[in-house]
């Protein structure tokens, strides 16, 4: 995406963000408001003050000495949450209080009680709220979109989402917080709710789960390899595969399946599209655009025009309670029914 387009859903006017976290994942906020026009990176907090002072002079924004004290900035009016995952609702509620719109880092928490405590906040607050989903903006997403409206692929029978990647013992180590059940969750929660929320969105709510789940490679409290069995609400059926433990790492996989063909994405392309009365074989896309900026671009647009985002909190809540259910399904042994994927639609998580 070029710096003269705020991308889809783009906004009209100029929006102050602030970003509370200066971890790594900050850097990607800071990147994709860069990219906008209608956005300017105004002032960034931390927990380590040092941490902020250096993201903030690498950017030219100020950095704030608190959380408070950067929810006091009148030119700030949207909140990029980039704090540890089990932190999310504790500091999205605060920002909501001081009417910032939010940005909020996936998952949008690790507990569904955490999620509804943001949501509701947001709800009292009329701010908008949107949970990093970037994915769905890549091109083989929105092609796949297409396909799934027009009805292309037929009567959905099976959906596949795997996240096989590779993760050091350093890489837990780096920080208290990692791999820790309050404050990360594991491979699933941390790694594959991205392919989650998106299984979700082709394939429509989840009624109920089975799974596995196990910590093979890692000195962690959380797992590091998660299996799960989906029964889809229309009847199909699916496969979510998470791991931290598989080296070196392979692309992150969707397939989805129809009665009339079949769409397999990886890492946000199409490579391989067949469909009954098509040429088959693979149809990479095209360079994927900066998918972070294409979401914060949406959330301004929704913001000016009086709408929800294109990725809403409900949809984030929806891939944790997934998740949760997987989770639970693993330690309880035995099968999870989902409570509301009786009042779930596809539509109202799709990417118009």
């Amino acid at each position: 995406m070029s710096r003269g387009s705020s991308g889809p859903g783009g906004s009209t006017r100029r929006h102050g963000f602030g970003i509370a976290g200066a971890g790594v994942i900050a850097a990607m906020h800071a990147e994709a408001i860069a990219m906008l026009p209608a956005a300017r990176l105004v002032a960034v907090t931390d927990v380590v003050p040092e941490s902020a002072r250096v993201f903030a002079e690498a950017r030219g924004c100020a950095a704030e000495p608190d959380l408070s004290a950067l929810l006091a900035r009148a030119d700030i009016d949207v909140v990029s949450v980039c704090v540890p995952s089990g932190l999310h609702a504790e500091v999205g509620t605060q920002a909501a209080a001081a009417g910032k719109h939010l940005v909020i880092e996936k998952p949008i928490d690790t507990t569904l009680a955490a999620a509804d405590r943001l949501i509701g906040a947001a709800r009292a607050a009329g701010v908008v709220v949107t949970v990093v989903s970037q994915h769905r903006f890549d091109p083989g997403l929105a092609e796949l979109r297409i396909l799934l409206d027009a009805g292309a692929l037929g009567r959905l029978v099976l959906g596949e989402a795997s996240t096989k990647w590779y993760r050091s013992q350093a890489y837990y180590d780096s920080a208290a917080w990692r791999g820790t059940w309050a404050l990360d969750g594991g491979s699933l929660m941390n790694q594959g709710i991205h392919y989650v929320d998106l299984l979700l969105w082709a394939m429509g709510p989840v009624a109920e789960v089975t799974a596995l789940t196990a910590t093979q490679a890692h000195e962690v409290e959380v797992e590091d390899v998660a299996l799960a069995l989906l029964r889809f609400c229309s009847g199909a059926v699916g496969t979510i595969v998470a791991s931290t433990a598989v080296f070196p790492g392979f692309a992150q996989r969707l397939e989805i399946t129809g009665t009339n063909g079949t769409v397999v994405i990886e890492d946000g392309q199409i490579v391989r599209r067949d469909i009954s009365g098509e040429e088959s074989g693979a149809n990479p896309a095209g360079l994927a655009p900066a998918s972070h900026a294409a979401q914060i671009a949406d959330l301004l647009g929704a913001i000016d025009a009086g709408r929800q985002p294109s990725v809403t909190a409900e949809s984030g809540r929806a891939a944790l309670e997934v998740v949760c259910a997987v989770y639970q399904s693993a330690r309880e042994g035995r099968k999870i029914a989902l409570p509301t994927a009786a009042g779930g639609t596809r539509g109202g998580a799709g990417m118009k």
